[in-house]
């Protein structure tokens, strides 16, 4: 599997894990829903591909889920809107985020064509 392949499975993996996180589970479960959506934020904000704002947005979601120096809510409808929208910010971001290969290819195909045409002067 290619690494992008990686990322969108991680990408994918919690989101689901986001969305499970709303149900009643024991605090175990929380402390490793905060490793691994650290852990996905930080693949997303530290790879180029990902269009700036999307990096941008995830900024504040790692600091939230930061395992490090935790932001503790203590109550879970305070969590309850922030994991449904972080799950759905990486669904967005696993499926319109990454700008894919095929779109650069395309861009650098017109670029050398523009570049070839460049020197027909006609007098």
């Amino acid at each position: 599997m290619k690494k992008q392949n990686y990322l969108r499975l991680l990408n994918i993996v919690c989101s689901v894990s986001l969305f499970v996180a709303i149900t009643n589970l024991p605090i175990i479960y929380y402390n490793f829903l905060r490793v691994l959506v650290f852990i996905g934020c930080l693949f997303i904000v530290f790879n180029y591909k990902i269009k700036k704002k999307w990096r941008l947005v995830f900024v504040p979601i790692a600091i939230l889920f930061n395992p490090i120096f935790p932001v503790f809510l203590y109550l879970k409808p305070y969590w309850i809107p922030l994991d449904i929208l972080a799950g759905i910010l990486f669904l967005l971001v696993t499926f319109y985020g990454a700008v894919f290969s095929e779109i650069e290819s395309k861009a650098t195909t017109k670029q050398v064509v523009k570049n070839r045409n460049m020197y027909n002067v006609k007098y």
